[in-house]
């Protein structure tokens, strides 16, 4: 890790030379208001993750001082009524402040170039006006990705449509606009037109036709995507967002990716916008083909997952780069874009028996138990190695056997996730959802403390049946010890789980869509953090 190679007069000098600035409680305000624009970061020295982003966060740090762009930093063990007043749950947490009121939350990933890409287009207006081709040519190369528009002053409805998407994707991308007739012509485009640039593939990609903004995203998301990418912690929130199913290359050296790639690339054209490819580093990330259900450790191998309904479709010929040919890859993707393939299911044998107050489940009887019947179902996906799930045990038997009189109403359930498909891609461990009787397809995800009580009041609160049971066990309720604690470990397999997650903090209640549900599987893998077990969330 490279934070722990520093040797201490490394760390003296890094400490010394810091572009970070170290807040309080009394400098925080002055700080933020003598800044435009602040980027901060709410730490605990103990926190394995904070460690890790922190040389990231340094070298950030001194590429956005040369933009007049702030990065802070608030130790949350000694600033502890601070960091309360900001709703600081897990470490690191990272806000944007452009004053001491206007604050969001930083919702990139937590490398350096992410960070400087990320804060840059804070920095920037929604649109940037380009009026001559020095400011262009400058603006192309501004980040990987930027999208100019070619507009007329008096073509209204297309500067106001380009302006509303540039307001909704300005963390994504960096937005310019001309509307200069000359620079169009230059670029080879006739107003109205949008040109998306790029670093990679084609180097740019033009609209035309259709000023929606539907269409707009849709080519923008389409377009800024490489024809065959990699899969790592600053892409893989990306891809399970995308809305379209995600081809993965398996090979442990990049020669070998890059001759995969090269294969491959006539069938990912032949399926662009249906289908995104992308290769994964088997050395680094090789875990993650177990939860796509090929064999760990032969290589290389391929397989699609559909990201919406997280299925997913291994390739069953592994180990040899013969095994992926075009012809071979492009039939199973030709047969899995016509419906032709069916999806692997992982699951463990239906129990024989239940034992215990709660009720096992697994993939196989996974719509019986919690779909199919007109119960509230309380769902726990659970893993093995996890430590919150193993403090929530006893209390969640506890839970179980006070519902035990109302079986035919309520049923208090676990799932083995790493074991078992389930149609959720699950973010972290654990994870409870209520699967309300008369609305199985919206399940309520529980965000409050594992307490007993807490639990019980949640099911009286949003089941269809409003049972009570938690004033008879008020004295049993005892809580897991939660505080300084976050609320979840992060989905990974077993021996994912022994390097650090890279889930955002407070995940139950920021994750609110497949983006960040994402995930972040991969993610976790990726980061080497000894301290992981004492910290599984960010």
């Amino acid at each position: 890790m490279r934070y722990n190679t520093l040797g201490l007069a490394g760390l003296a000098a890094l400490a010394a030379a810091s572009d970070v600035h170290d807040l309080t409680n009394e400098s925080f305000e002055p700080f933020v208001n003598d800044h435009g624009l602040v980027l901060a970061e709410f730490f605990a020295p103990w926190c394995g993750h904070c460690k890790a982003l922190a040389p990231e966060y340094e070298e950030a740090a001194t590429e956005l001082k040369a933009k007049d762009i702030a990065l802070a930093k608030i130790d949350c063990t000694a600033e502890q009524e601070l960091c309360q007043s900001f709703g600081v749950e897990g470490y690191p947490t990272l806000k944007v402040f452009r004053g001491p009121e206007n604050i969001q939350p930083y919702s990139g990933p937590r490398k350096a170039q992410a960070i400087v890409s990320y804060m840059t287009k804070q920095s920037l207006p929604s649109v940037s006006l380009l009026q001559s081709s020095d400011a262009l040519e400058e603006f192309k190369t501004a980040d990987k990705v930027v999208l100019v528009g070619y507009f007329s002053k008096d073509d209204k409805t297309s500067n106001a449509t380009f302006e509303e998407l540039a307001d909704e994707l300005r963390d994504s991308f960096l937005f310019g606009a001309t509307d200069d007739a000359a620079l169009a012509k230059a670029e080879g485009v006739t107003q109205p037109a949008v040109v998306l640039y790029k670093t990679f593939d084609e180097g740019k990609n033009t609209f035309e036709e259709g000023f929606t903004k539907d269409k707009l995203a849709e080519f923008a998301k389409t377009a800024s995507t490489p024809l065959i990418g990699e899969v790592g912690p600053e892409t893989y929130a990306g891809y399970m967002a995308a809305g379209i199913p995600l081809a993965y290359i398996f090979a442990e050296t990049q020669e070998e990716r890059d001759s995969l790639a090269k294969t491959l690339r006539p069938v990912a054209e032949k399926v662009k916008g249906k289908l995104n490819f992308a290769t994964i580093d088997a050395k680094a990330f090789g875990q993650h083909a177990g939860n796509l259900n090929l064999e760990v450790g032969t290589w290389p191998a391929f397989a699609i997952q559909d990201t919406q309904k997280n299925q997913k479709f291994p390739f069953t010929s592994q180990g040899s780069a013969s095994d992926l040919t075009e012809k071979k890859i492009g039939k199973f993707v030709d047969d899995f874009v016509s419906g032709a393939v069916e999806p692997s299911v992982k699951s463990e044998p239906i129990p024989e028996k239940q034992e215990g107050p709660v009720t096992v489940v697994v993939a196989k009887n996974y719509q019986d138990v919690v779909i199919d019947n007109d119960k509230d179902v309380l769902l726990e996906f659970y893993a093995p190695w996890c430590g919150h799930c193993k403090a929530l045990a006893p209390k969640y038997d506890e839970l179980a056997g006070m519902f035990k009189s109302h079986s035919d109403k309520v049923t208090i359930a676990k799932v083995d996730a790493t074991l078992n498909d389930v149609p959720d891609e699950i973010q972290g461990f654990p994870t409870i959802k209520l699967f309300k009787a008369g609305s199985k397809d919206a399940p309520v995800d529980y965000s409050g403390s594992r307490t007993v009580e807490d639990l019980a009041a949640f099911i009286r609160d949003n089941g269809s049946f409003k049972i009570d049971v938690t004033g008879a066990s008020a004295e049993s309720a005892e809580g897991v010890e939660t505080d300084h604690m976050p609320n979840q470990a992060p989905a990974a397999t077993e021996k994912a789980s022994s390097v650090a997650s890279d889930a955002s903090s407070g995940a139950a209640g920021a994750v609110k869509s497949k983006i960040s549900e994402a995930a972040q599987v991969v993610k976790g893998a990726m980061l080497e953090d000894e301290d992981v077990e004492d910290h599984d969330e960010l």
